[in-house]
């Protein structure tokens, strides 16, 4: 297989510019840039250095502290990483990997096959396997013919593009260590882990041994969680920080202005209104449906993302296959269709309230599309209370299913269509929110329908459009808009961003100018 070039862009003022190769080192116009202390300032205070669980609380530290596979470029072109080469079987049913060379965890443990076994075993298991545990229904079984080779096999036929996405999200753990990852972490990344204060911050230091020349650029690497977006904002005016990392639209807008530079990369999320189908009133379809028409998405997206983003009644950024624009228009905000919908339910003044709704206090644009929602819903004749939690009080409910209604961001939504069940709420088993059996099988159905599609163009199109269907007419999951996740302000001495797919921070080509 052709080794494709790293390439690094950087959208600066969310216009995209030049493009600089990664895999051989750093260009020369990369190589001037000076090493040092990045200091970097992020909202929320992460929940495990697991890369397995690709919450956004993670997004920061996952790929300082792993690597990948395979990686994407911001177009989704797949090269190499970890996997120096990979084949896959002209019937789609295995694929095989050819692992690099040279590698070493940062315990010192050489990167051999047993670790991508041992990955995909943790994977594989509905306990342990997290965000990747919906990616790995389709593999069947698993081999390693010696240790610079592992074979994958399938339950049957997979796209292609859903096995690099399988690759892509996969990153190696230290054998000796994948059992305490949660605390520790065990990656091959470009830094290793100093410390950490709970609810402060963290810090990493460069990897002596890290496999690609001339990265990270910078010695140190320090995270600072602020509570609010403005302290941290400030905080980069200030010069107490280098980079504001997953900060808001609004402050980046108005930062731009200010002359700072701004990083949009290619990996939008889409904002979902995730409802707990298990509980009260959210057992009755109708009544959930309504949701569909009580979100004034318009408002959503001026109030909480500054206008940047895109109004959507699917979980799809538009960039994904299976985003169809119709959908917005048909399940558009309307009072009166959903007043019609909550008189269908059957359901009582009484047993439509008792619930509240969860609401990331720590976030403001979650506090403030909350109570957009919160006024729609007074409209329809459902008064609901919102349920403040902060930091990691509200992350702990979110991720445990301990909640009646929340928002909360779905990812992976640019890629294959079933990536979609990574996400908690949208997993089709192992679901913290909505638990097993799942409550809704015509939609996990939907999932594995799309995953079977491997024929021709129709059957691919008929795929995603019965799964359209089928998630706005379960309703468990109402999406609002896409939102740039990950947006990257920084000072004007900060040098060679590079983008992530994911958009997830890459910091080991970052420098001083």
């Amino acid at each position: 297989m052709t080794k494709l070039s790293r390439r690094q862009f950087c959208m600066t003022g969310l216009a995209l510019g030049g493009a600089l190769s990664l895999v051989g080192g750093l260009p020369a116009g990369a190589q001037q840039l000076k090493g040092g202390t990045l200091r970097v300032a992020v909202l929320s205070e992460l929940a495990n250095y697991d890369p397995q669980q690709l919450s956004t609380v993670n997004f920061h530290v996952i790929k300082n502290l792993y690597d990948s596979l395979i990686e994407y470029t911001p177009e989704g072109k797949p090269e190499p990483s970890l996997a120096t080469a990979w084949t896959i079987s002209p019937d789609k049913t295995s694929v095989s990997l050819t692992l690099r060379d040279g590698v070493t965890f940062h315990s010192g443990t050489p990167f051999k096959a047993d670790s991508v076994l041992a990955t995909l075993q943790k994977g594989a298991d509905p306990k342990r396997g997290k965000n990747v545990f919906p990616t790995m229904s389709i593999v069947k079984d698993w081999s390693a013919p010696d240790d610079r080779t592992v074979v994958i096999n399938f339950k049957a036929p997979v796209p292609e593009r859903q096995i690099l996405d399988l690759l892509q999200f996969l990153l190696p753990i230290d054998p000796k260590g994948i059992d305490m990852v949660e605390t520790v972490p065990a990656g091959t990344g470009p830094y290793t882990l100093v410390s950490r204060a709970v609810g402060q911050g963290l810090r990493l230091k460069a990897n002596p041994k890290y496999w690609r020349p001339n990265q990270p650029v910078m010695q140190d690497l320090v995270f600072t969680v602020f509570t609010e977006d403005a302290a941290a904002t400030a905080a980069l005016e200030s010069g107490a920080v280098d980079i504001v990392y997953g900060g808001s639209s609004r402050s980046a807008v108005r930062l731009k202005n200010g002359g700072y530079q701004v990083f949009a990369g290619p990996g939008p999320l889409v904002q979902v209104f995730r409802i707990n189908s298990t509980r009260g009133p959210f057992r009755n379809k109708s009544f959930r449906q309504a949701f569909n028409h009580l979100m004034d998405r318009a408002s959503i997206l001026r109030v909480g993302y500054a206008g940047m983003g895109q109004e959507v009644a699917l979980p799809w950024a538009p960039a994904s296959p299976a985003f169809d624009a119709a959908y917005t228009k048909t399940y558009g905000y309307d009072i009166e269709k959903a007043k019609k919908l909550i008189a269908a339910s059957g359901l009582s003044a009484d047993e439509m309230k008792g619930w509240k709704l969860l609401v990331n206090g720590s976030d403001e644009a979650s506090v403030s599309i909350s109570q957009i929602v919160q006024g729609s819903l007074q409209k329809a004749g459902i008064p609901v209370e919102l349920d403040m939690r902060q930091g990691a009080e509200y992350v702990t409910a979110l991720l445990g299913g301990d909640f009646a209604a929340t928002f909360g961001a779905v990812g992976n939504v640019q890629k294959f269509p079933s990536r979609v069940a990574t996400n908690s709420i949208y997993r089709t088993s192992g679901n913290p929110v909505l638990k097993d059996p799942h409550p809704h099988p015509d939609y996990v159905a939907a999932i594995a329908k799309v995953d079977a599609a491997t024929g021709s163009a129709a059957e691919v199109k008929a795929s995603y459009d019965n799964l359209n269907k089928v998630m706005v007419e379960e309703a468990f999951g109402v999406p609002t808009n896409s939102y740039d996740v990950g947006l990257i302000v920084a000072s004007d001495k900060i040098g060679g961003i590079t983008l992530d797919i994911d958009n997830l921070l890459v910091a080991r080509t970052i420098g001083f100018k």
